[in-house]
């Protein structure tokens, strides 16, 4: 793997408070949140550009509505003031957002993208992004997922969910790779 741009961005979708809620279900990866801290390391290390994307609902019964404490950041997750936050109300982190826009007047065109859920706002986000033209690299291990129902009433596992989700990101919208992996061949530390 290349090295990354000077300008890589880190895109850490919807580390709220609110996804700790039990009625989300069972899900996987329980070290996402330790890769994620040593991302964002890593990237403030190296002072690097840190995108925190926050989901707030417009639904008035979701954790996430305005002013819920589901809304507010994981602590160990928390944007310092020069970071930016994106705002969003649907799982595509780039709609009605202004963050294509953020992003060109930076030139920045690589993105790694970490967070939740894997197959909702992460693969929303990573598949427009790499439909924009975006460099993107999702981390595999720094996001998670829970587990999901399909229409015929089968319960898919969390870590199946997220293999497929993974999967289907890796066939034509991004890089999918390891924490590790992306600290040591990308010369980062974190």
């Amino acid at each position: 793997m290349e090295p990354l741009a000077t300008s890589a961005a880190l895109v850490i979708i919807d580390m709220q408070k609110g996804m700790g809620d039990p009625a989300l279900g069972k899900r996987n990866n329980p070290d996402a949140e330790r890769h994620m801290q040593r991302l964002l390391n890593a990237w403030r290390q190296a002072q690097r550009p840190v995108i925190h994307v926050r989901h707030i609902s417009r639904f008035p019964g979701s954790v996430f509505w305005p002013g819920q404490p589901g809304c507010e950041f994981q602590d160990a997750l928390q944007p310092l003031a020069h970071e930016h936050v994106v705002e969003k109300n649907v799982p595509d982190a780039f709609t009605h957002s202004g963050l294509e826009r953020w992003l060109h007047t930076r030139s920045i065109r690589q993105l790694v993208i970490a967070g939740v859920i894997t197959n909702n706002s992460v693969e929303a986000t990573a598949r427009s992004a790499g439909n924009l033209g975006f460099d993107v690299i999702v981390v595999a291990d720094a996001c998670f997922t829970f587990d999901q129902t399909d229409l015929s009433g089968r319960l898919w596992p969390a870590q199946d969910v997220h293999a497929l989700s993974l999967s289907n990101l890796a066939m034509d919208y991004a890089r999918v790779i390891e924490t590790e992996a992306l600290l040591t061949q990308a010369c980062v530390q974190g």
